[in-house]
């Protein structure tokens, strides 16, 4: 009987340290077993996305005049202030018009004279008509009367001429402004001798309202941008409406059309000059200030876009995401990114519709990590 005991005793002792043994091992394992962390994830989509490229450009008057004297004279008076608006037809400067007024009188008498030798060389022309008739004349004298009435006529042509030339001239002491716009500096004061068609302007009138903005693409991107329209990655924009972002960084309250695009490529700088035209009411736009144009490249029918921050880079320099792969296990992703817009990267390739992209958390995870997804909201973003 007690030998039975001892059996059993033993036997109970090793089946519990067996249970112990196995206990220990099971916590042991789990202990070693990763963890899965919680990070924040967003569901990646595709949906159109308006294209907006920014590109360096520089403002210009919509219309630009040289006012120059067309008769020689000196400068008696000037009659506007300088950085004022003038209307087209308005007197900017007066020249000496003293000889000119003569010359227009000189040019009224000799139509005066021309007119009187018509008179009389027309009744003798009519004269000798009639007496030809009876043979009372020769035939060359009645040639030569036709032949002098021709000519007073054409003397009287020549002396409205002279007449019409006078009073042109006469009207080019009045310098008048040829378009509306803003006037500057004047080059020249009264008492000034100035000369028809001399190299020296005496003022520049602008038109700065609406206002031109010339901007510059780069050859190269357009190319890009048609080689893209044209294997349907890109789709044509409809509209032609640009916005500018001045100097100071602020942006223009206005927004302008795009009006054409040079067919010249500029040696000097490869790029293509683009012209567009803004409304330009309170004269912020100057001629000559550099401003940034953003405007509507065309349309990416299925553009994948993403935050900055889920956007790393490798030691190579190429961009790379983290998302959710198999069994629920960090996977990189290497990315080929194009623009920014609204502070996320627009995705060429890497990512595809319904991945699931890490956005936070990163810096617990490494690849290969067990994770749990936790979806993020756009305002947490």
């Amino acid at each position: 009987m007690r030998q039975i005991v001892k059996i059993a005793s033993v036997i109970s002792v090793a089946l519990w340290m067996t249970g112990c043994g196995q206990e220990e091992a099971q916590t042991q394992s789990a202990a070693a077993a990763p963890r899965s962390v919680e990070v924040g994830v967003v569901n990646v989509v595709a949906k159109p996305q308006a294209i907006l490229v920014e590109l360096p450009g520089r403002s210009k008057a919509f219309l630009e005049a040289e006012v120059r004297p067309q008769v020689s004279g000196i400068i008696t008076e000037r009659s506007f202030v300088e950085g004022t608006d003038v209307k087209q037809g308005q007197s900017l400067y007066k020249i000496d018009s003293s000889t000119y007024e003569a010359a227009v009188a000189s040019a009224e008498a000799d139509l005066a004279r021309a007119n009187a030798s018509l008179t009389s060389t027309k009744a003798k022309a009519t004269r000798y008509q009639e007496l030809i008739k009876t043979n009372a004349i020769s035939q060359q004298d009645y040639d030569d009367a036709d032949a002098a009435y021709k000519e007073a006529i054409a003397s009287v042509t020549v002396a409205k001429a002279a007449i019409h030339t006078a009073k042109i001239n006469l009207k080019y002491t009045q310098v008048e402004a040829p378009i509306s716009g803003r006037i500057g500096k004047s080059y020249v004061t009264p008492g000034a001798l100035v000369t028809a068609n001399q190299s020296l302007v005496l003022a520049t009138i602008q038109q700065l309202d609406p206002i031109n903005v010339d901007i510059a693409q780069s050859s190269a991107q357009l190319l890009r941008l048609k080689s893209k329209l044209k294997q349907g990655s890109l789709q044509a924009a409809d509209n032609a409406d640009v916005t500018l972002i001045l100097e100071d960084g602020s942006q223009y309250s206005h927004t302008g059309s795009l009006r054409f695009s040079e067919v010249n490529v500029d040696e000097n700088t490869g790029s293509v000059t683009l012209r567009a035209e803004f409304p330009n009411p309170d004269g912020v736009l100057l001629p000559g200030m550099y401003v940034r144009a953003v405007l509507n490249a065309g349309t990416d029918p299925k553009a994948i876009l993403v935050p900055q921050k889920a956007v790393t880079r490798n030691t190579k320099g190429e961009a790379v995401a983290m998302v959710i792969g198999a069994e629920n296990k960090v996977e990189p992703r290497v990315l080929t990114t194009a623009e920014v817009i609204d502070h996320q990267w627009r995705i060429t390739s890497g990512l595809v519709e319904g991945d699931q992209l890490i956005v936070e958390g990163l810096q617990k995870i490494r690849p290969g990590a067990p994770v749990v997804g936790k979806p993020v909201s756009d305002k947490q973003q």
